[in-house]
């Protein structure tokens, strides 16, 4: 049976360094998927790829599509070895000022497909099977600013920390990513209603690579969250420690927010 690795949002920022990733590093994969809605990226992406590469130009707002790609697969009859669920965006600006139709794409794309993708390609994953899910350092505390995008992602975190726990004993795991800002495409999405983001924003930016490779490794030895950075790490221990309405006045104060 043809052993794959299945990639949505494969056709940047993340998505697409673990598409390379994923091929250089684990030899037991036969092929990859790789899901976007754009497929003249895609094309580029696999011609960089020493592995057999599907193509598979699909917007995973809609709910169709996410049940099209399931029927694929289970017609395909194939081994899903990772299933990496990249696919997102965020708007950064004042909940008022954002269309409701982008308001219910982050949710449906940052929740809803990857929440049904996993629940329908589960089956098809074999022993020491990976999932990894891009959640993202808003997923730790709500975000003045990025008020739906930081919800949807707590709700990424939440639900890959559960499903981890009722996939123990079962050989395959399930990692939430939670990097902090990095230098992809995102913020050139972001910045469609705000004209920057907040200057500690750009003061944390990782980079791409980086924060990937830490991914996969901590996937490999099947860690439930993966964060990336020293500043990430102690931001995520202080969303622990402090009331966020403490945090929100400070950085208030601080000009932050």
């Amino acid at each position: 049976m043809k052993k794959i690795a299945l990639i949505t949002g494969a056709s940047s920022g993340f998505g697409s360094i673990m598409a390379t990733k994923f091929s250089n590093q684990f030899k037991c994969i036969d092929e990859l998927y790789l899901v976007a809605r754009r497929k003249e990226r895609l094309d580029e992406i696999a011609k960089t790829i020493d592995k057999p590469c599907k193509i598979i130009p699909m917007d995973l707002v809609s709910t169709d599509n996410i049940l099209e790609l399931a029927d694929m697969i289970k017609e395909e009859n194939v081994c899903i070895k990772i299933l990496a669920n990249c696919a997102g965006f965020g708007i950064f600006g004042d909940f008022d000022e954002l269309s409701d139709e982008k308001c219910m794409d982050m949710v449906d794309l940052n929740c809803k497909a990857l929440t049904i993708l996993t629940k329908k390609l589960l089956p098809y994953m074999s022993y020491n099977s990976r999932i990894i899910n891009i959640a993202s350092s808003a997923a730790f505390m709500p975000q003045k600013k990025f008020a739906v995008y930081a919800a949807s992602k707590a709700y990424v975190l939440s639900f890959t920390r559960a499903l981890n726990q009722e996939l123990k004993g079962t050989s395959v795991s399930a990692t939430a990513v939670c990097p902090g800002p990095a230098n992809t495409e995102f913020f050139d999405i972001a910045l469609e209603v705000s004209d920057r983001i907040p200057f500690y924003k750009e003061m944390f930016m990782s980079d791409a690579e980086k924060v990937v490779d830490k991914a996969i490794k901590d996937a490999i030895l099947q860690k439930e969250v993966s964060v990336y950075s020293i500043p990430m790490k102690l931001f995520r221990a202080l969303a622990k420690l402090v009331p966020h309405s403490i945090i929100f006045k400070f950085m208030s104060l601080g000009g932050l927010l």
